[in-house]
């Protein structure tokens, strides 16, 4: 398509498929403008916000997270497509939170104590969000009991930890201790991450298990969340 179509692209005139189709690829290019325009297009159509979630942003991020994960896209890339979430999904919050839509989990991220890196969990959040999750990030240098006191106010499902340092990895398992101690370990999933880390150290600090970047940490929280679904189902 040459530059002049693309600029004479108006996004009331697609049909609902075309818009969606068009949101994916707004969505890859990060361009916001577009993505808060076309929620708003879809919401007077009498979309159901959740679905205006899950087809066309959540969608279409998936596309992203893929993408990131096979070395075509990149880091700067990913935050920009991220962002352009961020603009359509501050229209729909409040209108989901009023229909009370499910979520897939809620979850609670943040660095560990003596550690101050924050790029590598910023980039998961972004990327559960875009998949449909409540995140709660908590930052850097979080002691146990900072764990402890947002995965209970958050009403978590999930625990994520992030090292990037050889010396604050141990940490985790001093977290995933004390949860043991407390006999909380088994209300939670457990998922770490960070450079140093390898599944090895996951296993053996009785973390659920370790993801080697954002892409893998939304496959494996979907994963763990729906076995937890169907095994409430059971029960």
């Amino acid at each position: 398509m040459s530059d002049d179509a693309e600029d004479d692209l108006i996004l009331s005139e697609l049909d609902d498929d075309e818009l969606v189709q068009q949101m994916h690829d707004d969505l890859y290019d990060g361009l916001k403008d577009e993505i808060f325009e076309a929620t708003n297009i879809l919401l007077e159509r009498k979309w159901e916000p959740y679905n205006i979630l899950t087809i066309a942003l959540v969608g279409g991020m998936k596309i992203v997270g893929e993408d990131f994960r096979d070395g075509i896209l990149f880091v700067p890339e990913v935050l920009m497509a991220a962002e352009a979430m961020k603009t359509g999904m501050r229209i729909l919050k409040p209108l989901l939170a009023e229909t009370g839509a499910p979520t897939i989990g809620r979850m609670v991220i943040g660095t560990v104590k003596g550690d101050i890196h924050d790029i590598g969990q910023n980039l998961v959040t972004m990327m559960m969000e875009g998949a449909g999750f409540e995140i709660m990030n908590i930052g850097i240098n979080n002691p146990v009991e900072k764990y402890l006191e947002a995965i209970k106010e958050f009403d978590a499902d999930i625990l994520g930890m992030s090292a990037l340092l050889t010396t604050t990895m141990p940490y985790m398992k001093v977290v995933i201790d004390t949860m043991v101690e407390m006999g909380i370990r088994d209300d939670y999933i457990i998922l770490v991450g960070g450079a140093p880390l390898n599944e090895e150290f996951g296993k053996a600090i009785g973390a659920d298990a370790y993801c080697r970047d954002a892409a893998v940490a939304v496959e494996t929280a979907k994963e763990f969340m729906a076995r937890k679904h169907n095994q409430l189902a059971a029960s």
